[in-house]
């Protein structure tokens, strides 16, 4: 048959008959062939591989040996030995050179054909030392890549032990010869990732082999820091930064700048190669170690290197701005080598004349990038320019470039460059490790729960994500204040600027904690969120009181003092320690305040009295279903929702036992839910699914009998759906009660007690709505506080119904509000009087939701899903044009006569990734609204509690506004007692770093290399978070794979 085999692929047949005739050849391969037919096939075949005159020969060598190995595995194991493999790596085979990259390939393939044979594992005893051998003849980049690719698939080839160790050292010395004369992109990108599969080779045996990570970064160093001229380090040495762990940063450069045996010479010749991988793309991290590298030469005050090197390499540094594929590491680089270079304008000066162009041709590039890269540019600018001021010739044409561009204040200049200077003590080593190594890819910080205070932790971050009340709170100076706001402050300055993975608010908790919370236990957060905002908001009211009758203003007038708000005079803690606000609100009520107003009709003269109550959160409850109001009795009638199709929308859920020929006028409050109705499309004008028997005789309807049910409540009542959504339960907060029965009102006008109806309405709207579902009541059968676990739909968008109140009797609306602090005021008018209302639907965007897992408030466990909002963050959702042809699994609206609806969610919806975070006490990962939407369905434990709606539109106006680009990122600059604070701590954090990389490197060879979370934070404390205090079980907190949704 090898015989027939070759006369044919020689012969000049046409290519289809010997494909043909290959192709039966093949499937011959399953036949009965003897020990020498085999044989003589597999030289044929190998030769054809290996020395194939064309492609069509290694072609049909391929599928040829293929078929006869698999078919014929005892002949093909005594062929493909020990042996020939020696042979074939030692000498080559006929023509073809031992380095060959064909010969690799072909013991790849052999390989995986007698994978499953005994005699593989003598192959691989041999391939350890001949793969040792062929890395320390340095093979071509291309030859290498192959062989990593051989090593990857068959790790058993790679060396163990101390010969591992002699291998990664050989591997890194081969990398760094590597070199590439290509000039076109696809042959630069080709070597690239041979480059790549090299790297990736050696990641995997550091994994698998920690000992062998510390001697291989020695060989790296000892290449780098060669002063031989001759010899010039291929800059593919920079693939390798990225699979070196962050958290060896410190005690690595620790040991380089401390070494004795390492010359200037050398630690120059080391920092510039490193400078030069600035040049690798997508080289990782590069610029983290340079930037160690930089602060650790000047912790130790080796003035003379950074001189130098900064000097040489600073115009390098700066032309790699025009390559948008390390830009981000080369301006981070350059900032450092500016900001800290403070001794001389040399350096800035050097790269002067290069900064109008690179300026315009980023205005001409015109891409989100650049346009952000371009004001983290000019900012730059402005710090040297500040700091050498002098040369106006010089600067002018830059200044003029850049004119359109924010600029920083000149306090937060000062503050950039007191920070970066080689001489300050942020530049210290012990700064120099990158946030990265520390915080998770999210860049946030997690909450360490300080024994089942996961109550705690959620409420914070929820709060820290509500950008415009973090931002006002961070702004605030407040100096030398002992205020639980100044610790708030603080706290949220650390989440913001700590390089720690985790904080633990132990200072914080203890301030803020109720006194009747006891410590250890789980708490409800929604009753410590009222606790917190509360204390914050009689804190600021009560500094406004003491700063009123403080010395400085005893000799001001009643009139200064009552305006006090617009006053410039000095608290006793800060001169500026509280924000200004015209109407006199606290930062809390100015936030999260809004009014409430309830207006009380008597049904026998129609007199009216009217309140208002400002809130800081809605407690919306469940409306019961009408099987379980008629199942626990009934004393009052109604009709049932689907003969309200029939009826005038003219007293919407109004329940009277008398009946009266002319109702009292009730403007119907409902909430407008946006998109998402699918299943319940046909119910949503059920807001109030009972229509009163009264008022459909009042308005002049037939009732039939068999639309009569008798219920006990004097609320509407819910048909049996499962699914609610938050609409729902605000249109039932809403909606219209009557008093009567054991409840009925007392009259003053008519002096007696009488049915009434009660009405709430929004009139003032906070700019963040806090909703707290109630899911937590109290069964009298059991006697025990039972979880409701219904699930409630969240939708991304809702619209708040706010009536915008306009008093016909301006001496009325005075009473009003002066009797506002009493529970219900008994001021009447005729209903006639009542005060007309315009209702303006107010937009609100989901920004936070705290979740509850578990069975009661009294154990369980919670956590908080939430993403940044900020005022004028429209444009981060979705709009849809006319959307009544979407299908309802993927958006349904509301039949409103709007042409444009926000949806609940739209999978053509290009939402970010990364927009959504989720905080699990120290455990932050990023997640999707997709996941926040399913939670319940996926573990029905677990229900969102605490809603947070950020108010669209408008800016609040709390915070002073970033004119001229005051504030990095949108957040305002630290005080300096803050960034002290911050500091101060970062540097202990690193200390506890460096301290832990020292242990970890001397035992690097028992320990493996693990970058895994730590996993969930509640160590199962009685009666807690863990899964035996109500949150584990298949839906608890007990496996790390739980947390990531």
């Amino acid at each position: 048959m090898d015989k027939i085999l070759e006369a044919l692929i020689t012969s000049s047949h046409p290519l289809p008959v010997k494909k043909g005739i290959v192709k039966k050849v093949v499937d011959a391969a399953e036949n009965s062939v003897d020990r020498e037919q085999c044989k003589a096939m597999f030289d044929l075949t190998t030769r054809l591989i290996l020395t194939g005159e064309d492609d069509f020969q290694k072609q049909v060598g391929h599928q040829v040996l293929d078929a006869y190995a698999r078919y014929h595995r005892c002949e093909f194991e005594e062929f493909f030995n020990k042996g020939f493999i020696l042979n074939l790596l030692q000498q080559g085979y006929g023509s073809l050179d031992k380095k060959d990259i064909a010969i690799i390939d072909y013991i790849h393939m052999g390989l995986k054909l007698i994978m499953s044979c005994p005699s593989v594992l003598e192959i691989f005893g041999c391939m350890h030392t001949e793969v040792l051998r062929l890395v320390c003849e340095r093979p071509e980049p291309l030859l290498c890549a192959r062989l990593s690719e051989l090593l990857s698939d068959f790790v058993h080839c790679i060396p163990r032990g101390k010969s591992a160790v002699l291998f990664c050292q050989q591997l890194v010395r081969t990398i760094s010869q590597f070199q590439c004369s290509a000039t076109q992109e696809e042959e630069i990108r080709g070597f690239i990732s041979q480059v790549n599969k090299v790297s990736n080779l050696l990641q995997s045996i550091w994994k698998a082999e920690p000992g062998a990570l510390l001697p291989s970064l020695q060989e790296v160093f000892v290449i780098i820091s060669a002063t031989d001229s001759l010899f010039e380090p291929s800059i593919a040495l920079a693939s390798l930064v990225q699979h070196i762990p962050l958290q060896m940063i410190t005690v690595l450069i620790r040991s380089l700048i401390t070494d004795q045996n390492v010359k200037d010479a050398s630690m120059t010749c080391a920092l510039c190669r490193m400078i030069d991988w600035l040049s690798w793309p997508l080289a990782h991290h590069v610029e983290t170690w340079v930037i160690a590298l930089l602060k650790g030469l000047a912790s130790v005050q080796k003035f003379t290197i950074l001189i130098d090197v900064t000097l040489l390499k600073i115009e390098q540094v700066f032309h790699r701005l025009w390559y948008p594929i390390v830009r981000p590491g080369a301006l981070t680089v350059l900032s450092h080598m500016l900001l800290s270079f403070q001794h001389s304008p040399e350096a800035f000066h050097l790269i002067v004349p290069h900064i109008i162009k690179l300026v315009q041709f980023l205005k001409d590039e015109d891409s989100p990038t650049s346009k952000i890269f371009l004001v983290q540019l000019t900012e730059l600018v402005h710090c040297m320019i500040y700091q050498y001021s002098g040369f106006p010739d010089l600067y002018e044409p830059i200044i003029e470039a850049i004119k359109d561009l924010p600029k920083p204040s000149e306090e937060k200049m000062k503050m950039t460059l007191n920070q970066s200077a080689w001489t300050s003590h942020s530049n210290s080593l012990a700064s120099c490790l990158s946030r990265l190594s520390g915080k998770s890819e999210t860049g946030k910080t997690g909450l360490i729960n300080l024994g089942n205070t996961c109550y705690m932790n959620s409420v914070i971050q929820a709060l820290f994500m509500a950008t415009d009340f973090r931002r006002s709170v961070l702004s605030l100076n407040l100096n030398g204040a002992r205020s639980l706001m100044r610790k708030l402050q603080l706290l949220f300055a650390f989440l913001a600027h700590t390089q720690r993975a985790a904080y633990a608010p132990q200072s914080f908790f203890e301030e803020s904690r109720p006194p009747w919370f006891t410590p250890g236990s789980q708490q409800d957060c929604s009753e410590y969120l009222r606790f917190l905002l509360d204390r914050l908001h009689e804190e600021e009211k009560t500094y406004r009181i003491l700063q009123c009758n403080s010395p400085q203003s005893s000799n001001s007038s009643t009139h200064d003092c009552k305006s006090l708000e617009n006053s410039q005079e000095a608290s006793p803690l800060t001169e500026t320690a509280l924000p200004r606000f015209e109407d006199g609100k606290t930062l809390i009520e100015k936030m999260f305040g809004g009014k409430l107003q309830t207006t009380i009709c008597c049904l026998n003269c129609k007199s009216t009295s009217q309140k208002q109550e400002a809130f800081t959160d809605l407690s919306l409850a469940f409306p019961p279903c009408l099987e379980d109001v008629i199942e626990a009795g009934s004393t009052q009638s109604f009709a049932s929702a689907d003969y309200e199709s029939t009826m005038p929308q003219c007293c919407t859920g109004v329940v009277s036992d008398a009946l009266h020929s002319e109702p009292p006028e009730i403007h119907s409050l409902q909430v407008e839910e946006i998109g998402h109705r699918s299943e319940m499309a046909s119910e949503m004008l059920q807001k109030f699914p009972m229509q009163p028997i009264a008022s459909i005789d009042s308005c002049g309807l037939p009732m039939p009998a068999d639309k009569l049910i008798t219920v006990h409540s004097n609320k509407s009542i819910e048909q049996n759906d499962k699914t609610k959504s938050v609409p729902h339960l605000i249109n039932y907060f809403l909606a219209p009660e009557i008093l009567n029965g054991d409840n009925k009102y007392y009259c003053e006008k008519c002096a007696s007690l009488q049915n009434a109806q009660k009405i709430m309405q929004v009139v003032d709207e906070p700019e963040y709505l806090i909703l707290t579902l109630l899911r937590f009541s109290y069964d009298s059968k059991s006697h025990i506080r039972r979880k409701i676990l219904d699930d409630v739909a969240l939708p991304l968008v809702l619209q708040l119904p706010v009536e915008k109140m306009s008093l016909k009797s301006p001496a009325l609306g005075q009473s009003l509000l002066s009797d506002s602090a009493e529970n219900l005021p008994k001021k009447l008018k005729s209903c006639g009087s009542v005060d007309s209302s315009d209702s303006q639907p107010v937009s609100y965007l989901l920004s936070s939701i705290v979740v509850h897992s578990g069975m009661s408030s009294e154990s369980g466990h919670y956590y908080c899903y939430a993403r940044n909002t900020s005022s004028g963050s429209v444009g981060q959702l979705c709009y849809k044009a006319d959307l009544a042809g979407l299908p309802s699994q993927g958006c349904a609206t509301d039949n409103d006569e709007s042409n444009t609806s926000v949806i609940w969610h739209d999978p053509n919806c290009k939402e970010s990734s990364k927009e959504w975070f989720l905080f699990n006490d120290s455990r932050v990962t990023f997640t999707s609204f997709q996941s926040v939407q399913n939670i319940t369905s996926r573990f029905p434990k677990d229900t969102a509690y605490v809603l947070f709606y950020k108010k669209q539109g408008a800016n609040c106006g709390i915070y002073p506004s970033a004119i001229n680009g005051l504030w990095v990122n949108g957040e305002p600059p630290l005080q300096k007692e803050l960034m002290d604070a911050i500091t101060k701590d970062n540097k202990l954090y690193l200390q506890e770093q460096e301290l832990n990389a020292r242990t970890r490197a001397l035992q690097a060879s028992s320990t493996t290399c693990s970058f895994r979370p730590r996993g969930f934070d509640d160590s199962d404390p009685p009666g807690s978070c863990g899964p035996s205090g109500g949150g584990g079980g298949n839906g608890g907190f007990n496996t790390i794979s739980r947390l990531v949704f």
